[in-house]
């Protein structure tokens, strides 16, 4: 029977490496940042950081795909649960969302990456295929058991998806980002989803 205590190790000690990376590239960016000052935190020599990652891009590249995985099980988790009210659902839907995409900490990490994909497209690719497609797909995918079901009428629910996103965060997403404002309230989330559920509704409720 083979042991998997060394691998356990081996996962946890990589969590701990992406834990302290996260917060060095976040306060360096990511061109400042090194594997030394990685290494240094962590506790270990770059030697040491290397049998687990093979670059600094490489560790980015793995926190970005873990904290958008992180951050679409905290939003899209909602779509699993059963549906009475298709509104209310989207509304529940749409609060979380704008709660955690307009969050400080989330637009301090949209900020990085977008910096860090003008130099390496590479990571801008994985950045949007883990986060923000892959939502979609997810809504997408709910959006169409609800047309199944005859409470939606789209003829692309993965399109509608992307849709009932940029409703919710379209007016917010770019003064956000520019700070031009803050960190929205629960109520002007609240207001903000309303009429997005409210517009996307009155295109695609069923007639």
């Amino acid at each position: 029977m083979i042991d998997a205590k060394p691998n356990l190790d081996r996962n946890a000690r990589r969590e701990a490496i992406l834990d302290v990376a996260a917060e060095v590239f976040l306060e360096e960016g990511f061109d400042a940042a090194s594997m030394s000052t990685i290494a240094a935190k962590v506790g270990g020599s770059k030697s040491t950081l290397y049998n687990y990652f093979k670059s600094k891009e490489e560790i980015f590249q793995a926190h970005i795909e873990r904290y958008c995985g992180w951050q679409g099980a905290e939003m899209f988790q909602l779509l699993d649960e059963e549906v009475d009210d298709l509104r209310a659902a989207l509304t529940r839907l749409g609060r979380r969302y704008v709660t955690n995409v307009m969050s400080d900490r989330n637009m301090r990490h949209f900020r990085l990456i977008a910096t860090a994909a003008e130099r390496s497209p590479d990571l801008g690719r994985t950045f949007y295929e883990a986060g923000p497609l892959r939502g979609a797909r997810l809504l997408g995918g709910f959006l169409a058991r609800m047309k199944l079901e005859g409470r939606i009428d789209v003829a692309d629910p993965i399109a509608a998806g992307h849709q009932f996103i940029g409703l919710c965060q379209n007016r917010m997403l770019k003064a956000r980002l520019v700070n031009y404002i803050g960190q929205p309230t629960p109520d002007e989330v609240d207001a903000e989803v309303e009429a997005a559920v409210s517009t996307f509704m009155a295109a695609f409720a069923v007639r």
